[in-house]
This record gives structure tokens, C-alpha cells and sequence, in this order.
């Protein structure tokens, strides 16, 4: 908005009052004046229009209002003159009257004239943008029906969880700004940065402050920055306690970092930790400790060594080993509203069209703590402003007798949670089944939603979606070279701990037999006593989730959950005894099975997998896969079945019959299994198979010869396979295959000649890809290729030649630096 345009509203509103004290008065500009009252109240509006609108008018336009302005200007003056003229200065009047009526011709010509050629201008750029918004809508909604159809394949490069994740990207790029954090995070960045590079004196430094002030943020601050990764030469640890840590296997992570060997064995015997090393080691290094709950765990965790500093993220103190802390600050006024403006409006500050006095009384609820700001802001976006004094009036309920940080920021957050809509809010609250500070995979919660709460897949990353742009989650993609192009089995879900914690609190109301979840907040020996208790009723949990150590079968008791859909059994052990209820859970739909510990576990109890006929996706974590052709009844409603980290020796048993064990399997995952040479040919009988991932498995070396029985195959997926190094010629006889990723296959010497039978193929993965120096002549064929995606050398080949087609993106796979192993 021209500053013109400011002028023309205040100076038409004075000429408009000196105007009607002109008709008051018997003169001969009586008249005229009459007619220039007229043309200016209708004037007056579009001029205070344009002065609110805050849009800048073209070139053109601009000029003619600022010409007005001038005559607006003029009358004003010449205004002045008539009052102030004597009535019996006939001769002045005379003249004052002419001009008068010359004025309002020139008013009345640009009212009839260049005001209706604006104004029939407007109706036909209004026409005309109209038709272009009914076309982007047109445009949009034909995209969208594509994500929705290729969600997983990842055709055109993109989609909702893309788009998410570049969202939470921009949102990290806003606070990795201090000066968007405020004096306070600078100043305490600074002061942290001072402890662990220029005093030498100081071992253990700490960051201390309450849950969701920006703790943890702070400190990945401190690792980004150049003069902490110049000092520690980028030897950084970036370690996440919990409240419920695996002792051990953090302790071999920082020995094996200290020492440079950070692939120790689970059976490496660690030296007494707390000696006190004589002389100097060369290279320095600073391990982080984010949230870090206990002093006896931190003793098990920090070793006096020259050259090691640590940096322990708490909320606690801890002043017989911490040397010294800094407390984090809450935002200052200014602060806290550029924060959660930038979550509420996508600004820094509050923008004209907002209720100034409501949103700053908002912003005050908050009480300056980030993670409320962030929460409830994206809560109120694109709200109105009766939704947001509703806001208000509950949030100010919030407040408790006990004034305790801790305490109000669970009673604020809440209100961002009871507001949503039932079913978006039960995922929300589904979160907490999982263990926390963890990477929940994306296909586990998705499959998981699928199951309870009765969507489609469409519907429940469009909840995933929802809850992101709310912050109530965290997408979390992993470091990968394009990976704008990747599909969702690399994105992952976390939550901060705060919202977890509120997320227990609101799904532990009422009796522990009604509830919708049973859930085991942190990691226990053995079952909780209030389970114990009632065990000799039945429960009413839909999800039942377990966390424990090792876990014997006299450790179990007889309890019964006849509605359980989920069961998510998450242990650190090297075997574990699956539980006997399991058998009678006739409704279970989703079994999540995760070993956190060093090494595989080895199951016990694996007949109880014989009773679950609704069984329809099991996912196994660093598992030993027990043999299966043990299993006498085969799970017939069995879907998808996922193999991470897992022993699959078993696989390899030529007396294996997949499509026995497995009758209508769709989605086949095995991930980071390094014991998987090849598949059993078996494989090939499983007719409904859609989806075959087969990732980062370091030693497979081969396909099978018949894999062209896989008639309803659509993706296939081989990332990250270095020992394979050829494909068989009988992939290209998969009709329906959609996408093909074989990036990081680094010994895959050539695509097979006959790939241009694939006419279903949609999109090509092969980044990394160095020994592939030319492509088949029938590549040229591929009619749906809409995407490829490799490395520049490659992309020649696809470009140039017979193989070029108009219709294909290239995508050049660009190298991505960051430092997102500090979330590890």
C-alpha cells in the first residue's frame, strides 16, 4: 500500500466534514458543494478500502489516485477559503463559488470516467481470476487423486507427508534462527557455547529447565554451530536418555565414539568406567545427554577423560557432577508473540486483520514456554475469532491451585487436544503407546490407525497430516540423498515428551478395566501391579502396549483382553517369552514386536501366532524369525509383514511355503537383515503380493528366476542392496509393476534389455548407481515413465540418445549434508 493511499482516505474524510459545514452555510457554493458531498461519500469507502486492503495497486492506477489526491488536496484548501470568507465580500465569493464548481466537474468527470473504467476492469480480472482458480482447483484436485493413487509410489515427486515434512523442515529452519528465539536463546547459546570451548576446567556442563522450554532445542543449537564443530573437529555425540534407558547400549555408544570405534560388538567388554585417564588424547570430543531424568543414571553415563566434555540436557540438577549449568529462560513478551504468531499466521508478528488484544491474551496463557506457543498457535490457525476467544476463556480456566510450571503447561496443551475432532484426537492420543524419545515408523502407526479406527490409508495420512501442521508431531525424514522423491518408508513420527506425558494423563482417566489404551508409560521389570490387580477381570483396552525387560513365562499371568486390535510388545532382551494372552485376543488385528536390546532376541512361545486368524499386519524388530514351517495354521488375513533388523536364516529353507504361511500377503518388508542371501523361490506362489521391499540388506545377492509370477507386483523396492549385481531378465515380465528402486545397488552393472516391456512403470529409482554406463534400447519404449531419478552421469543417458522422452522429469539427486545424526 502506497503511503498516498493513506492520505487520500484522511484528506477525503476532512474535506467530507468541511463540506457539510459549507451547506450550512448560505453561500453561493452552496450547491456546488452539495454535489461534491455527494461524490465524495461514495468515494469514501473504496478509498477506505484500498487503505485497509494493504494491497499494492498496479503502476497505472496508483497514479491516477495519487492525482486525485492532489484535487482532494486542493479542495481542502479551497474549503478553508470558503469559510473563512466574509459573506458581504461578494467579489470573493464569486470567484470562490467558480472554483468551486470547477472542482466538483473535475470530481463528477472521474466518478463517471475513470471510476467505472476501474470498476468494469475489476469485474473482468475478477472473471478471468476466477476461471484461473476454478482451473488451479481443477489442476489440484487431478493431483490429488494422483497422490491418493500413488501415495506410496511416490509418482511426481511429492505428496501430503512431503509436504509435511518440508513444512516441519521450515519450521526448524525458523528456531534454528536465534534471533527468532529471542536475547535469551542467544545469550544462553552463547554462554553454553563459552562453558564447553573456553574453560578448560569444566568436564560436565549442563542445561537445565522445565519440559517444553526449549531445552533440547538449545543444545542442537550448540552442535550446529561453526565455532563448537571447528573446536570438537565435528566429533559430536548427540545421545537421548530418557526416562527409561538402555544402560549398556548407551555406554558402548559413547566408549565406542570416545575410542573412534563406533561399530562395537554387543559382547565388547567395556573398561571400568570411571577411571580417571593420565596424559592427553589428541582429539576432543563432546557428547550430548538429552534428557537425562536420574542421577544414578547419569553417573553409569559420564567418564572423566582429557579432551571428552559432556553436555547433560535435564530437567533436574545435578551439582555433584555437573560442574555448571545454565538455566534456561522463558520468552519474553515480544518473543513469545513472534513464536506463535509464526505458528498461528505463518508471521512474525501480529498481522492488521487479527484481533490485536485477543491474540496477545493468548499468547499470555502460554507463559512464555515454546512448546505451548508452538501447539496451541497452530491449533488457532485459520480459526475465527470466536474460536479464538473460546480458546482464550479455556485456557484461562487452565489455571490450577498449584502454580507450577510443569503442571500449567499440561493444562494449557490439553485444551489443543480436547478441542480436535474424536477421531483425530483418539490418533493423537494413540502416540503414547509407543516408548518415548523414539522414532515410530511410519507404516506401524499408519497400519495401526487403518485397523482401529476404520479409514483407509488416504484417511489416515491425511490425520498424520493434520496432526503435524498442529505440532502435536514431529515428521522426521532420514538423511538421504533426493529425498524430496523418496517414498514414506523412510519418514518416521516422534513426539515431544511433554505431549506424551499429556497424552497418558488424558488417556488415563478412569478405571484402568475401561480404559481405551493400557499402556506402560516407561520400561519395568515385569507387569505393573495395578494390572496384576485386576486381573481377574476383563479389560476393555483396544490397545495394549508393554514394556519390559526380559520377560519368562512365569513371569506372565492369565489376563484377558477379548476387545484388544493392537499389541505392541517393546522389551530389551536377548529372548523373550511371548505372552500366553496373546491366544485369546480373538480380535487382534496389529502385533508390533521391538527389541531395543544390543543384540537379536530369540522368541519363545511362537504357537501362540496359531490362534491369531485377524491378524492382518505383524511387524518383528531385531528378532531371530523362528522357523516357519513349524507354523500348522497359516494366517489366512495376514496382510503386510514387516523384518527390521531381524535373523531370517529361516527364509533361506527351501522346504519353506510362503504361500501356504501366507495366503493373501500384500506387502513384504525386510529391512537391514544382513543374513539374507536370497529369497526362498516359494516367494514367486504369492499371487496377492503388491508391494516387495527388500532394504539395506547388505548381503543379498539375488532375485529369483520365476519372479514373474508376482503378476499383481507394483512396487519393488531393492535400496541399498551392494551385493546384487543383476537383475533377472524375468522382472521385466511384471506387468503391473509401478516402481522400481534400486539406488545404492553400487554393483549393479546394467538394467536388463528387455525393460521396456514394463509398460505400467511410473517411476525409476537409481541414484548411486555407478557401474550402470548405459541403458537398454528398450528403455525408449517405457510409455507411463513419468519420473527418474539418479545421479548427473546417468541422467545424460536418459536425456540424450534413443532413450530420451518428452514426458519423463530427470531428477538430479542432489548430495544432502546436514546434521540429522544428532537426533540419533
Amino acid at each position: 500500500m502506497a503511503l498516498t493511499d493513506f492520505f487520500a482516505g484522511e484528506i477525503a474524510t476532512e474535506f467530507l466534514k468541511m463540506l457539510i459545514a459549507i451547506c450550512q452555510k448560505s453561500c453561493l457554493c452552496k450547491s456546488s458543494a452539495k454535489q461534491l458531498k455527494c461524490s465524495i461519500e461514495e468515494l469514501l469507502p473504496i478509498i477506505e478500502e484500498i487503505k485497509y486492503s494493504g494491497i499494492e495497486l498496479p503502476a497505472d492506477r496508483q497514479f491516477q489516485l495519487d492525482r486525485f489526491s492532489e484535487t482532494l488536496r486542493y479542495g481542502v484548501e479551497l474549503a478553508h477559503k470558503v469559510l473563512a470568507s466574509s459573506r458581504y465580500n461578494v467579489y470573493k465569493n464569486l470567484q470562490l463559488a467558480k472554483k468551486m464548481e470547477k472542482l466538483e466537474k473535475n470530481v463528477s468527470r472521474f466518478v463517471s470516467g475513470p471510476m467505472q473504467a476501474h470498476i468494469l476492469a475489476d469485474v473482468h480480472h475478477m472473471r478471468v481470476q476466477a476461471e484461473q482458480r476454478f482451473d488451479r482447483l481443477d489442476g489440484s484436485t487431478q493431483r490429488l487423486e494422483q497422490q491418493l493413487g500413488a501415495m506410496k509410489v511416490g509418482v511426481g515427486g511429492g505428496g501430503w507427508v512431503e509436504e509435511a515434512v518440508k513444512s516441519m523442515e521450515e519450521d526448524l529452519r525458523f528456531e534454528s534462527n536465534s534471533l527468532n528465539l529471542g536475547v535469551a536463546f542467544i545469550s544462553g547459546k552463547k554462554k553454553v557455547i563459552d562453558m564447553i570451548v573456553s574453560r578448560q576446567d569444566l568436564g560436565v556442563v549442563g542445561i537445565r529447565g522445565i519440559g517444553g522450554s526449549g531445552k533440547t532445542t538449545l543444545a542442537r543449537e550448540v552442535c550446529r554451530d561453526d565455532q563448537v564443530r571447528s573446536y570438537f573437529r565435528d566429533r559430536i555425540l548427540f545421545l537421548t536418555v530418557s526416562q527409561s534407558p538402555n544402560l549398556e547400549q548407551l555406554r558402548a555408544k559413547i566408549w565406542g565414539f570416545i575410542m573412534g570405534n563406533e561399530n562395537l560388538g554387543s559382547n565388547y567388554l567395556i573398561p571400568q568406567w570411571n577411571l580417571q585417564f593420565e596424559g592427553r588424547i589428541e582429539a576432543r570430543a563432546l557428547v550430548v545427554l538429552d534428557d537425562v531424568w536420574s542421577l544414578s543414571v547419569l553417573q553409569r553415563l559420564v567418564c572423566r577423560i582429557p579432551g571428552c566434555k559432556f553436555l547433560v540436557v535435564s530437567r533436574s540438577n545435578f551439582p555433584d557432577i555437573v560442574n555448571t549449568t545454565h538455566e534456561v529462560e522463558l520468552l519474553r513478551e515480544e518473543e513469545a508473540v513472534s513464536l506463535f504468531c509464526h505458528h498461528a499466521f505463518g508471521e512474525k508478528s501480529i498481522p492488521f486483520s487479527a484481533n490485536e488484544n485477543l491474540v496477545k491474551q493468548v499468547v499470555s496463557e502460554c507463559k512464555g514456554l515454546p512448546l505451548a506457543l508452538k501447539v496451541i498457535g497452530a491449533s488457532l490457525r485459520n480459526q475465527t475469532e470466536m474460536y479464538w476467544a473460546s480458546a482464550k476463556n479455556r485456557l484461562s480456566r487452565g489455571q490450577s491451585i498449584d502454580e507450577s510450571h510443569e503442571i500449567n503447561l499440561l493444562q494449557r496443551l490439553a485444551t489443543s487436544i480436547d478441542c480436535l475432532p474424536e477421531k483425530l484426537r483418539e490418533c493423537c492420543l494413540d502416540l503414547c503407546c509407543f516408548p518415548e524419545d523414539k522414532k515410530i515408523p511410519l507404516d506401524v502407526l499408519i497400519n495401526m490407525w487403518v485397523e482401529i479406527h476404520d479409514v483407509d490409508e488416504h484417511e489416515a495420512f491425511a490425520i498424520l497430516i493434520e496432526l503435524s501442521n498442529k505440532n502435536l508431531l514431529n515428521l522426521v525424514q532420514e538423511a538421504r540423498a533426493g529425498d524430496l522423491y523418496s517414498s514414506y518408508f523412510e519418514i518416521s513420527v516422534s513426539q515431544h515428551d511433554v505431549l506424551r506425558d499429556l497424552a497418558i494423563h488424558l488417556s488415563n482417566r478412569g478405571s484402568i478395566c475401561e480404559r481405551r489404551r493400557i499402556i506402560m508409560p516407561r520400561r519395568e521389570n515385569g507387569i505393573p501391579k495395578e494390572w496384576v490387580r485386576n486381573m481377574n477381570r476383563s479389560f476393555e483396552a483396544q490397545i495394549v502396549s508393554i514394556h519390559t525387560g526380559e520377560m519368562k513365562e512365569k513371569d506372565w499371568f492369565k489376563m484377558e483382553f477379548p476387545k484388544a486390535e493392537v499389541l505392541i510388545l517393546n522389551f530389551t532382551a536377548s529372548e523373550y517369552f511371548l505372552p500366553p494372552f496373546i491366544d485369546r485376543m480373538p480380535n487382534l488385528r496389529a502385533l508390533i514386536v521391538i527389541n531395543e536390546g544390543a543384540s537379536n532376541a530369540i522368541l519363545h512361545n511362537f504357537s501362540v501366532f496359531s490362534n491369531l486368524a485377524n491378524l492382518r499386519s505383524l511387524w518383528l524388530e531385531k528378532v531371530s524369525v523362528p522357523q516357519l514351517s513349524i507354523t500348522t495354521i497359516p494366517l489366512e488375513n495376514l496382510q503386510k509383514l514387516f523384518l527390521v533388523l531381524c535373523k531370517v536364516k529361516s527364509l533361506d529353507d527351501t522346504m519353506v511355503d510362503l504361500p501356504q504361511i501366507f495366503p493373501y500377503l500384500q506387502e513384504l518388508t525386510v529391512d537391514h537383515c544382513d543374513d539374507l542371501i536370497e529369497l526362498p523361490s516359494s516367494l514367486c506362489g504369492m499371487h496377492s503380493l503388491k508391494t516387495l521391499s527388500l532394504t539395506n540388506c547388505h548381503n543379498f545377492c539375488r532375485l529369483p528366476a520365476d519372479l514373474y509370477k508376482l503378476r499383481s507386483l507394483e512396487i519393488l523396492r531393492l535400496y541399498a542392496c551392494p551385493t546384487l549385481n543383476m537383475l533377472p531378465p524375468a522382472i521385466c515380465e511384471l506387468a503391473r509393476l509401478k516402481y522400481l528402486d534400486i539406488s545404492q545397488c553400487v554393483n549393479l552393472g546394467c538394467l536388463p534389455e528387455g525393460i521396456g516391456k514394463l509398460g505400467s512403470l511410473e517411476k525409476i529409482d537409481m541414484r548411486e548407481c555407478s557401474l550402470i554406463d548405459d541403458l537398454p534400447k528398450s528403455a525408449a519404449s517405457l510409455q507411463s515413465l513419468r519420473l527418474v531419478i539418479c545421479d548427473e552421469d546417468v541422467s545424460c543417458m536418459w536425456k540424450g540418445g534413443g532413450t530420451a522422452k518428452p514426458n519423463v522429469h530427470v531428477q538430479v539427486a542432489e548430495q544432502r549434508y546436514d546434521l540429522d545424526w544428532l537426533h540419533e
